[in-house]
């Protein structure tokens, strides 16, 4: 019987290596990681971005500038430290300009990943956004030694090697932003018989 469309083994999610974790020769190392669990690679390619994309990726959510800089003040407060700015667009304002000068700085590569909670598979392998406290396992809890207090000290994004999205809906946007349709790419992998088969068929002769 031939899967649904709404399958969860049709879930998608963005992932970009970032100019940091090309220039750290991790891009096989990156791929490796998603890959072995069992999400299928569907979209993939390297690119220099511009300023404007990056800008319009990071604000394709509407309510990200005050969402993000709300988050940022609550962190700073709870790590009992001033916050560099009251107003969360100030704070975003100055996040933005990091991240356009962080993720244009080289090549990226952006790839499109597929299957089941690809979205939280992803994020769970990548681990959190700052590297000191992701949890060893994880990317960047592996492969970088920056933090918050580094970056904001040096005036600049904190370097983590991997943009993930967030949520099926912010994959979705951001998959449309990064990639034409006919840049992604629908077959069938020997390994999804194992995965998603109900009932493993065709592994006794």
């Amino acid at each position: 019987m031939k899967s649904q469309p709404n399958h969860p083994k049709f879930e998608r999610t963005l992932v970009i290596i970032k100019p940091d974790g090309i220039q750290r020769t991790l891009i096989g190392e990156i791929i490796k990681r998603y890959e072995r669990i069992g999400l299928k690679l569907v979209g993939v390619k390297m690119l220099i971005p511009t300023a404007d994309l990056i800008e319009k990726h990071y604000t394709l959510d509407p309510e990200w500038r005050t969402k993000t800089g709300l988050k940022t003040i609550k962190s700073y407060v709870d790590k009992g430290l001033k916050p560099p700015h009251t107003d969360p667009l100030k704070i975003t304002a100055i996040i933005l300009k990091n991240l356009v000068n962080y993720m244009t700085k080289g090549p990226v590569i952006a790839i499109v990943w597929q299957g089941s909670h690809a979205v939280e598979i992803v994020r769970k392998i990548t681990g959190g956004t700052e590297p000191l406290t992701s949890a060893m396992g994880t990317i960047r809890g592996d492969f970088v030694i920056d933090s918050y207090k580094m970056s904001d000290t040096d005036g600049r994004a904190v370097r983590n090697l991997v943009h993930a999205s967030g949520s099926v809906k912010e994959a979705n946007d951001e998959i449309d932003h990064w990639f034409n349709k006919n840049e992604l790419f629908d077959y069938r992998h020997i390994s999804e018989a194992m995965l998603y088969d109900v009932d493993l068929d065709g592994i006794l002769k």
